[in-house]
């Protein structure tokens, strides 16, 4: 065993992820680009730091001497994701993220014979919706004798953080998903379905989610359809710059996560679940903690992973208070 790197460790995911993962013993190195703020949270923690941008690689090849392990919370990762996994599989070093980008899934997906041949795993989605929502169709998949087609909804509650934001803003785009016979096609936007997270149906709107990759390699289902229903705040507006750092714990207690599943047979069987957790800013620090932590001391298969594929349908359920029931 070596060490984990969290890049990014000063962000607001990346703060309460090194947290946890201190928390549970795993041995850190903290790094990201802002010496100060990384110094003060290295002190508080006990634990090395490194300062270190992404433009150069012999720099960043230098800083994973000593590295396993590369969880990387630094977002837009459309300007991070690329640059690390490379890094990583140069070095040997398996990659983990908390994207909930869908560019960091196709790239995974590009570079999975590249990491296998380097015998370096790929598991973009540590944390957040992918464990999430993975871990709860792989459990109503398991219904079905012979699934055909998942659809999934995400209720996401309370506000952004800025990063989120601000990632979101950057990857925006007009197109909306479905995967059809194993392939992504556009959805048409105005197509609300209705589901229900336990307190009667509401509208859930067509998005694109990672899930849309994660889903079908886990299970191997070739029509899904990813939706979700969002209470609190909305988008914000205006300077995302000047937003807070993110919810307060307050905030995240108060609003908790839910994900409600349907797959569909070819008999017609249908196999509902419900799955139940804590807030998602929540969940995704103390996932992708995790993740970091087995992998670092074996669970790893090279080439692209997802965190259900891993570590089991069950691994949603070893997250905090996580439930899932079947409806």
């Amino acid at each position: 065993m070596k060490n984990m790197m969290i890049y990014g460790a000063t962000g607001y995911t990346g703060r309460m992820a090194a947290q946890h993962a201190h928390a549970a013993g795993t041995p850190l190195v903290l790094a990201g680009r802002n010496e100060a703020t990384l110094a003060t949270l290295a002190s508080e923690l006990g634990v090395p730091y490194r300062v270190f941008a992404l433009d150069d690689a012999a720099a960043i090849d230098q800083m994973l001497t000593d590295i396993s392990v590369i969880l990387n919370c630094a977002g837009p990762f459309m300007r991070t994701a690329e640059i690390l996994m490379k890094a990583c599989i140069r070095n040997g070093v398996h990659y983990i993220d908390t994207a909930a980008e869908l560019d960091s899934y196709r790239l995974a997906e590009v570079l999975d014979a590249q990491a296998a041949a380097a015998g370096v795993m790929l598991l973009p989605g540590g944390g957040g919706s992918v464990a999430m929502l993975g871990s709860l169709a792989g459990h109503a998949v398991n219904r079905v004798e012979d699934p055909r087609k998942i659809g999934i909804a995400l209720h996401v509650a309370g506000g952004l953080s800025r990063g989120s934001a601000i990632s979101a803003s950057k990857n925006l785009t007009v197109e909306t998903f479905q995967r059809v016979d194993g392939k992504l096609v556009e959805k048409a936007v105005n197509d609300i379905q209705q589901f229900d997270f336990g307190n009667g149906v509401v509208d859930c709107f067509p998005v694109t989610l990672p899930d849309l990759i994660t889903i079908w390699k886990a299970t191997g289902v070739a029509d899904i359809e990813t939706f979700v229903h969002v209470t609190g705040d909305g988008f914000p507006q205006g300077d995302l710059s000047a937003l807070p750092d993110g919810p307060s714990e307050e905030e995240r207690r108060a609003n908790r996560y839910q994900a409600v599943v349907e797959v569909i047979g070819a008999d017609g069987t249908i196999a509902r679940a419900l799955l139940d957790t804590v807030n998602g800013y929540t969940f995704t620090a103390m996932a992708a903690a995790e993740a970091g932590r087995r992998v670092l001391e074996g669970e790893a298969v090279p080439g692209f992973q997802t965190p259900a594929g891993l570590f089991g349908d069950g691994f949603a359920e070893t997250i905090a208070d996580t439930t899932i029931v079947d409806l």
